[in-house]
């Protein structure tokens, strides 16, 4: 780590980012002083540390050692949107429910979301993951259309059609952060 980059704008607190491309970035307002913002980054010395190493060894197991183009997200998304409403309609059949729109995109930090009107949307770096993977996703949304929350009704609803969901679950857990690496 070399240096920290200091944005300042028309904000209200300070923030600190350690980016894809190793770089740290605190954000601050505009007036704030930088003797307050230097006393800021002392005191989260250690996160930075930690996080800009997480960030570097990332960077070393990444697939390939090179970052998704917009080509190959071009092409998730497509092969997304082939794959994923066949399955969407066969799995609503299995619980009985409907939807309305799909969509599929890129996302940073979710792998589906259902919407109170029944939109369901998928991650396209969903097709770097198992099959068995994607179905649970798939379930786990559907699901949402008969509980919207995370209740146990919610998990017995999942594991009645995926009696295995939570090793599925746990492979995200355990993998999600390297697919989600762009």
């Amino acid at each position: 780590m070399d240096k920290i980059e200091l944005i300042r704008s028309n904000r209200k607190s300070l923030a600190i980012e350690v980016t894809r491309d190793l770089r740290v970035i605190v954000r601050a307002p505009v007036k704030m002083p930088e003797k307050e913002i230097n006393r800021f980054i002392g005191e989260k010395a250690d996160w930075i540390d930690k996080s800009f190493r997480k960030m570097q060894e990332r960077q070393e197991n990444q697939p390939q050692g090179r970052l998704l183009t917009p080509q190959d997200i071009k092409l998730l998304t497509t092969r997304a949107k082939r794959v994923i409403p066949p399955k969407v309609d066969r799995y609503a059949k299995v619980l009985g429910v409907d939807y309305n729109r799909i969509t599929i995109r890129m996302q940073k930090s979710r792998w589906g979301s259902c919407s109170g009107q029944g939109n369901l949307n998928f991650n396209c770096l969903l097709m770097r993951a198992p099959d068995d993977v994607v179905d649970y996703v798939i379930v786990h949304e559907l699901c949402h259309r008969k509980e919207m929350n995370h209740s146990d009704r919610f998990w017995a609803l999942v594991e009645s059609v995926l009696p295995d969901y939570k090793e599925k679950r746990k492979w995200l857990k355990d993998h999600g952060s390297e697919l989600m690496q762009k």
